[in-house]
């Protein structure tokens, strides 16, 4: 957790602000410690904000909070915004994507979006690889390793000058055709590429 509470927001929430209307009502599914929770609610949208960890919302401030699985939620009310960031739409089990997705869907207001963050072309191929991040710490992906079912083992490391954190997290690595076959199943569709490296993607219902 101290990680997360260390690791800065970087350009995302800027990304989210240029795709949806001012003061949007946003739904953050997987919020973390609120890395980019706090930075949507300084630029002035309404946030409310879903973990499973309850350790990690007590880290969360000026949002509404709710402790929860993404796969499962169901709060009976819905949101100009849902947000799916964190590489969440890539999860191993493809049942609990679906699942994501369908909350997605579950909670989506009339002419809202689902804004998702998808991994990079490269994300699982170009290892070992580094990137020192401006506010002062390395981050490495060490390896990725096949465990079966077209889902990868990743681990990573975070280096800061008094500490270093490693992580090792599974993954479904999705081709644009995949992530988009993923999407029309529970009745998605890309409206549109945020970012030039597909990353961030805009997402609206079919029809």
């Amino acid at each position: 957790m101290e990680l997360y509470a260390r690791l800065p927001v970087g350009s995302e929430p800027d990304v989210i602000a240029g795709a949806v209307p001012a003061g949007a009502r946003i739904l953050e599914l997987g919020c973390g410690v609120g890395r980019m929770t706090h930075a949507l609610l300084e630029r002035g949208f309404e946030v409310t904000a879903v973990d499973e960890s309850p350790e990690m919302l007590e880290r969360v401030r000026g949002a509404r909070t709710i402790c929860g699985q993404v796969e499962r939620l169901d709060l009976g009310e819905t949101f100009d915004v849902v947000l799916l960031a964190s590489f969440l739409v890539h999860a191993g089990d493809p049942e609990v994507r679906r699942g994501m997705l369908r909350t997605c869907v579950r909670h989506l207001a009339e002419g809202g979006c689902v804004l998702i963050q998808r991994e990079g072309a490269d994300y699982h191929t170009n290892v070992p690889r580094e990137r020192v991040d401006p506010a002062g710490f390395t981050v490495r992906i060490v390896s990725v390793e096949a465990v079966g079912d077209g889902v990868d083992s990743v681990h990573a490391e975070y280096e800061f000058p008094d500490a270093t954190w490693t992580q090792t997290f599974r993954s479904r690595p999705l081709t644009p055709e995949q992530f988009e076959t993923a999407l029309a199943e529970e009745g998605l569709r890309v409206d549109r590429y945020l970012t030039e490296d597909g990353i961030w993607v805009r997402a609206v219902p079919v029809g």
